[in-house]
């Protein structure tokens, strides 16, 4: 099955000022952010991406930009269920004013019993995201063969829950995760278990890239073997 870039959105305006923007819109990349977009071309380029697919807010439409302009080749869509969490009354609030909600102290420690005011719960999030994930993965194997490679572009939530997910963690556990704005996470798909092969990455991608093909019925190579093995490969 294929393997998934997932990148965060670039620091945005409600990062710095300390904001839960959720799904406000306007919330926009700041000029740190822009930068980070900027290089996301060139710590992809060589890799042969099938399908970059975005949330539909303002930040992570913006993250992607810089690489749809470098590649005008590459198939780009939209996808509802990678969207942030719906955070309801919270949204747009300080986060140094939620601290004093008593629901953070579930959010922080017990989040898959967390549901916010007016919005959604955790759980409700990490399961669209993960229905929305198998059913990428399962497209783009069907158009593009099972060594495909493809990115995501979402929100620091939406990817932790993936994460443990792909980890078989427990979403109470998910706080312990972290991805950093533009960073790139990197899961690989089986039809047996899921590897996770990059976290919170800031630097290059390229090693990514899949070997070249060695002719029909070459055998799989050693680093694909290698995920596997008992101890981890040489």
């Amino acid at each position: 099955m294929p393997t998934l870039i997932l990148v965060r959105h670039g620091r945005s305006t409600a990062n710095t000022s300390g904001l839960l923007a959720g799904r406000t819109p306007g919330v926009a990349l700041d000029d740190k952010g822009r930068e980070q977009a900027a290089r996301l071309p060139g710590r992809l380029a060589g890799l042969p991406l099938a399908a970059a697919v975005g949330s539909p807010l303002q930040r992570c439409q913006e993250t992607l930009a810089p690489l749809l302009r470098e590649r005008p080749e590459l198939a780009s869509h939209t996808e509802e269920r990678i969207t942030e969490c719906d955070y309801g009354e919270w949204s747009g609030r300080k986060l140094a004013e939620l601290n004093d909600e008593p629901l953070m102290r579930t959010v922080q420690q017990h989040p898959s019993a967390a549901a916010f005011p007016g919005g959604e719960s955790m759980r409700a999030m990490q399961a669209r995201a993960v229905d929305a994930v198998r059913e990428w993965n399962a497209r783009i194997e069907a158009e593009h063969g099972a060594d495909a490679l493809y990115l995501m572009c979402s929100h620091g939530d939406i990817i932790k829950s993936l994460v443990a997910d792909a980890l078989g963690m427990h979403l109470d556990l998910f706080q312990r995760i972290s991805a950093g704005p533009c960073s790139a996470t990197v899961i690989t798909y089986t039809p047996l278990r899921p590897f996770l092969l990059r976290l919170g990455d800031t630097g290059e991608l390229g090693s990514l890239a899949p070997p070249e093909a060695s002719g029909s019925g070459s055998e799989p190579d050693d680093e694909g073997a290698g995920r596997a093995t008992v101890g981890g490969s040489a």
